[in-house]
């Protein structure tokens, strides 16, 4: 065996040719499986799409570089599925641009974090993580209550996603700002017609627990009580853990 590998070695057109085929094969393994993507990805007819409020606050998730250490991906052991629910499905992050699937764990995987804990909860932990988690060595995010969402140019936010396969109608798009503001006012006349656009199931609170306005703190709340239920496909049937 080392022997016909220092004969290659020797070969320039032949070392060459060795090289071209096991890349060859290796990228054979690597793309041939995208040929039945349509065959192997799961399908979520009742997948709804991030509300403006949401993708705000996804953004500003991304901005303060959340990702660098929260994961959004459960894999398939044993140990994940116990602390952390359901193992992640493909279809989850259809709509996700990017994808924030992650490997690095600072702090624990967040893919199921909706509804976990109260908006209180998550409103204590971003103004001090060690009020709540004492061990915690996150920052603080306090100024998130302090700074105004800027909501005017989110029809443009959601016509990018749209540009990239995310089903956001006409209508979606043109109600984006008055959609933003009333999703997190339940009070205001913009919350009329939010529910008819993204579904019953919307959440319409005030997040941060400070009413008469919106601000970042809202945005990142209502995103964070959003993972992991854009859709129930995870629990039908119950992903069960691999050995």
């Amino acid at each position: 065996m080392f022997g016909l590998h220092y004969k290659l070695e020797r070969n320039t057109i032949g070392f060459a040719l060795a090289v071209i085929v096991v890349a060859g094969i290796g990228g054979f393994v690597e793309i041939a499986p995208l040929f039945t993507v349509d065959e192997t990805v799961e399908e979520a007819p009742n997948m709804r799409v991030y509300t403006p409020l949401e993708l705000a606050g996804r953004n500003i998730y991304i901005r303060e570089g959340c990702y660098a250490c929260h994961s959004q991906m459960i894999r398939t052991l044993r140990d994940e599925v116990e602390r952390y629910g359901p193992y992640s499905l493909a279809v989850e992050s259809k709509y996700d641009h990017p994808m924030l699937w992650g490997s690095k764990r600072t702090g624990p995987d967040i893919a199921r974090l909706g509804g976990k804990y109260s908006d209180q909860w998550h409103v204590a932990h971003l103004n001090n993580p060690r009020d709540v988690v004492p061990e915690s060595i996150m920052p603080s995010y306090a100024y998130l209550g302090r700074a105004e969402l800027k909501a005017n140019d989110l029809g443009l936010h959601l016509k990018a996603m749209r540009a990239v396969g995310v089903p956001y109608t006409d209508e979606m798009i043109a109600n984006a700002t008055s959609d933003t503001y009333g999703q997190a006012m339940p009070d205001s006349t913009f919350s009329s017609g939010l529910s008819k656009r993204y579904g019953d199931k919307t959440t319409v609170r005030d997040f941060d627990g400070v009413a008469g306005q919106v601000t970042e703190m809202d945005a990142l709340v209502a995103y964070l009580q959003i993972l992991g239920k854009l859709t129930d496909a995870a629990y039908s049937p119950v992903a069960k853990a691999e050995d």
